[in-house]
């Protein structure tokens, strides 16, 4: 059953489909986006814990410098729509943006559900159709992709179709994978899709006891062996099976097979100091009650739920009194909180990580097009590429410059992969 025909069929309607199709249209396309979901932007309005932290305002080296994995494959890209593009792009269409800590973008109303808005109005007055349907297969006629075909057994046959289905995390939001499978049919290599920007368990048990803490301003520090792989400082959330928060997000994009447990992590709660700066301030809190118990002394250094594990990794009972705590035992003390160790056992499921690490292969993606130099008239935009960066906005910005640079291609005659 053949249905409507349009020059680009764009399947997947979340934030990169949506941005895709609104370039195309600009610049001559006409197309329709096939979204399986009841609405567009499904994923989009959990970002940010709904606030939608829409980008990153950075240039461009700071832009490649947070993609741990194939980065250099998005410059051109980003050259081409870069953070202040896309901010400009969303102002105009009526969603004000602010920028806070970290360069991250946000809406000021932060409201994601006012992104999802402005893209659904764009669409609308743009006259691009936005039909609910699961595509089951696509089209591929001679070495190239002419269409797809829905779960109802409809055809839509393009010149040109993208891909934008995402990845796999968050499968309640319609994540599911669907994209790597059209991918495989066209010929194109999937690397394997593990969760990203996901929280880290732990094998110590003492992060369940302070489950719920959020250690503010500490650093972050993993180690494979003895070499660093991650070193920040931000924020820290304590959880029953170990950290979360945006450090522990961000430090599991550069993890390679956490579960082989070959990673320990280092929680420094007094960055600002040094060892001996450190040191010099307990002792002065110690000369001031020479007669009190360690316990209640260290409260005034670091958050209750804490003093029993510093004190269990120093070696030191927290009701020990201060008048015969030993220089060697204070000493343990300031180690400790300049570097809580955790052995990293592995991460959370994909259910729970924010994005997905792998995809198609950027080995057979035009990076100045985004078309597939394996089946002509297959472009790809998003997380359903293999490359993926930390948290902060930076991986909306890799979905709006994919998207971008999709959108401008199809637009075009044929490109010579």
């Amino acid at each position: 059953m053949e249905a409507e025909h349009r020059n680009i069929i764009i399947i997947g309607g979340g934030a990169a489909g949506a941005f895709a199709a609104l370039t195309a249209a600009e610049n001559g396309g006409k197309c329709l986006i096939l979204e399986k979901n009841e609405h567009i932007g499904r994923k989009l309005r959990i970002t940010g814990k709904g606030r939608c932290n829409l980008t990153n305002n950075c240039d461009t080296d700071t832009l490649i410098s947070k993609i741990p994995r194939n980065g250099r494959f998005l410059y051109s890209a980003f050259a081409k729509c870069s953070p202040l593009d896309v901010m400009e792009r969303f102002e105009t269409m009526g969603v004000p943006l602010k920028t806070e800590r970290g360069n991250r973008v946000f809406p000021v109303s932060d409201k994601a559900e006012d992104i999802c808005s402005a893209l659904k109005n764009a669409l609308k007055k743009t006259g691009i159709p936005v039909i609910r349907a699961r595509v089951k297969k696509l089209l591929i006629e001679n070495g190239r992709c002419t269409g797809a075909v829905t779960a109802d057994g409809k055809i839509y046959r393009a010149e040109k179709v993208l891909l934008a289905t995402g990845g796999v995390s968050y499968p309640v939001t319609g994540s599911t994978g669907d994209g790597y499978e059209f991918a495989k049919q066209a010929g194109h290599t999937i690397i394997e899709p593990v969760p990203s920007l996901v929280p880290l368990e732990t094998k110590e048990n003492w992060c369940a006891e302070a489950a719920g803490l959020t250690l503010k301003n500490v650093r972050l520090t993993i180690f494979e062996k003895n070499k660093r792989r991650y070193d920040d400082q931000g924020e820290v959330m304590l959880m029953a099976y170990g950290i979360s928060g945006p450090l522990t997000l961000s430090a599991s994009a550069v993890l390679k097979e956490p579960s082989k447990e070959q990673y320990t992590a280092f929680i420094d709660m007094k960055p600002a100091l040094t060892e001996q700066q450190l040191d010099a301030r307990i002792l002065r809190e110690f000369n001031d009650s020479k007669n009190g118990i360690l316990g209640n002394i260290l409260r005034k250094l670091m958050p209750p739920q804490l003093i029993a594990p510093v004190c269990s990794i120093s070696g030191v009972q927290p009701d020990l009194r201060i008048s015969v705590l030993t220089k060697e035992q204070r000493s343990a003390i300031v180690k400790t909180i300049k570097a809580m160790p955790l052995h990293i056992t592995g991460t959370r499921s994909i259910d729970e990580a924010i994005i997905t690490r792998g995809g198609v292969s950027v080995k057979e993606i035009n990076a100045k097009t985004m078309e597939s130099k394996i089946c002509s008239g297959l472009y790809f935009a998003g997380e359903i590429i293999d490359a993926d960066g930390y948290t902060g906005g930076f991986n909306l910005q890799i979905a709006f410059s994919t998207a971008y640079c999709a959108g401008i291609s199809m637009t075009q005659a044929d490109d010579t992969n």
